[in-house]
């Protein structure tokens, strides 16, 4: 009865803080606040989470991994590499940040506010520079893939897209533009950008993108409850 109790109190404060964030931000969001829409008491915050970095973490890291693997995913049923390199980095430079009102730009404000002692870990920043990376080299050819295989392109895409993250923020109606897009898959593709009429994105990934994005990232309670533990959440 005792292990049912902490779970529930765990995902309490997971559902308050996603509350809290999604509607006021990570910097205007503080532990006593979180811990007064969980119901419970700060100090009782701590016994579950080391940091309010950790509580967004604990909601993002989880949520971002699904999304990319469910990219990846529907990037293997696209066979043409130009298509498929389209959809990836549409996705993941335009559809991704706007999911659930621009969640992941909490992780920027976090990252560019925190403190030392906060226990930032670059585990998830790592995974997705490296997740990422192979997923836009499967899109090119074998000669063009040797030229990348051996750069930091992944840290090249991230760090773009924490750009559109921070951009969403500042303007929803602006995102990345056909043009622009077609333009960076013929220079990592090493061919000619496409024509005006050519440039629309295959309709069946389209549609996929936009049911999750329009999903966005859950407050992880549910998993939470089922495990009753305090896990060591991963840090990008």
């Amino acid at each position: 009865m005792g292990q049912t109790k902490k779970a529930e109190v765990r995902a309490a404060i997971l559902r308050s803080a996603h509350t809290l964030f999604s509607r006021h931000g990570y910097t205007a969001t503080s532990l006593p606040k979180i811990a007064a829409g969980a119901g419970t008491s700060t100090a009782n915050v701590y016994v579950y989470f080391r940091s309010k970095l950790q509580i967004l973490y604990e909601l993002y890291d989880p949520w971002l991994r699904a999304r990319i693997e469910a990219l990846a995913e529907e990037a293997a049923t696209i066979g043409d590499r130009r298509a498929r390199m389209t959809h990836v980095l549409g996705t993941f430079w335009r559809d991704i940040p706007k999911d659930n009102s621009g969640f992941g730009n909490n992780i920027i404000q976090a990252i560019s506010t925190m403190e030392r002692g906060e226990g930032y870990r670059p585990v998830l920043l790592n995974w997705m520079e490296a997740r990422m990376q192979a997923l836009v080299l499967d899109c090119m050819p074998p000669a063009r893939r040797r030229l990348f295989e051996s750069t930091d392109l992944g840290h090249f895409l991230v760090m773009a897209f924490d750009g559109y993250l921070v951009y969403h923020h500042l303007d929803r109606k602006r995102s990345l533009d056909d043009r622009t897009l077609d333009a960076l898959v013929s220079a990592l593709l090493g061919g000619r950008a496409l024509s005006a009429p050519a440039l629309a994105r295959p309709s069946a990934q389209r549609a996929a993108s936009e049911r999750r994005r329009r999903s966005g990232p859950a407050p992880a309670s549910r998993a939470a409850s089922r495990s009753g533990r305090t896990r060591r959440s991963p840090i990008r």
